[in-house]
């Protein structure tokens, strides 16, 4: 007798537990014209959550040091390598090669590595100390923007997702993820990676579903402080650019990127999602209290 195929149900991520989806509705992406599983379809309510989740873990995460956040993307990049059989599978069961799926792995360890490296760096690198026509010093250092919404690549599903995710928590942010339409799951299986790390409950969020639906709750809502949007659809960047002036939320858009591209990898996109910080302070008050010494 010929067995049923149960196929697995994935769920979202959010706040690092594993709800299912608010609307109670799911879909089932086509590789090779077999479905890849049971997929939530989010809805804005999940989105709402999800940015509630990001709120409440962003200042925690910020004021973590940055050679722990340095340990913990590292971390990261240590249970991928452990699980890169899983991952593998699914590379394949979406539709490439095994050979493209080791060098997409490969890459996706290296880049999380990469960016641990720039946690305890940048500020150094890309902060200065500013010249002035007053007896003061002047510096300016890079904060965090706060809550980031990842419109992650559609075709890329592992190497695009992580390429966006460890720049923006790298420096201090949180952020809610859109992952592949088509392929997602890379990304419902890095969220399980992400909840057996040291990554804390809400800096990564998670969820799956119909673009189309959900590009304006994350474009439209308040307490998301920038997007980045890894796409070319012409109409949902005019749309996402249009409801985002509401909060004057930061739009990147990524279109068109090669993500095999060492050119992706740089200290520029940490900087992407900071904000620049001046603070001045009376150079008599530092000379004065060092003179008791």
């Amino acid at each position: 007798m010929k067995r049923i195929e149960i196929l697995k149900t994935y769920k979202i991520y959010i706040g690092g537990a594993f709800p299912r989806t608010e609307s109670g509705r799911y879909y089932q992406p086509l590789a090779n014209k077999k479905p890849l599983g049971n997929i939530c379809l989010s809805s804005r309510k999940d989105v709402r959550n999800a940015v509630v989740a990001a709120r409440g873990a962003q200042t925690g995460w910020a004021e973590k040091s940055a050679y722990n956040r340095s340990q913990i993307l590292y971390r990261i990049a240590e249970i991928l390598e452990g699980r890169r059989s899983q991952f593998q599978s699914e590379l394949e069961l979406q539709g490439i090669t095994k050979v493209t799926a080791e060098k997409e792995i490969d890459a996706s360890i290296d880049r999380l590595i990469y960016y641990a490296g720039w946690c305890d760096k940048y500020t150094q690198v890309f902060g200065s100390i500013n010249p002035v026509a007053s007896s003061h010093f002047n510096f300016s250092t890079y904060e965090p923007t706060g809550v980031v919404g990842i419109i992650a690549s559609e075709e890329s599903s592992l190497l695009g997702l992580i390429s966006m995710i460890a720049p923006v928590i790298a420096g201090g942010n949180t952020c809610v993820v859109l992952a592949s339409e088509s392929k997602p799951l890379c990304a419902v299986t890095f969220s399980e990676v992400l909840a057996t790390s040291d990554v804390p409950g809400g800096v990564v969020n998670i969820l799956t579903g119909n673009t189309k639906e959900l590009l304006e709750h994350f474009a439209s809502h308040m307490d998301v402080n920038a997007v980045v949007y890894c796409r070319n659809n012409k109409d949902e960047i005019n749309q996402l650019r249009l409801l985002a002036v509401d909060n004057l939320k930061r739009i990147t858009i990524k279109d068109n990127v090669n993500w095999d591209d060492e050119k992706v990898e740089n200290p520029y996109e940490i900087l992407n999602f900071m904000e620049v910080k001046t603070t001045w302070h009376p150079i008599e008050s530092i000379s004065a209290a060092g003179s008791g010494y």
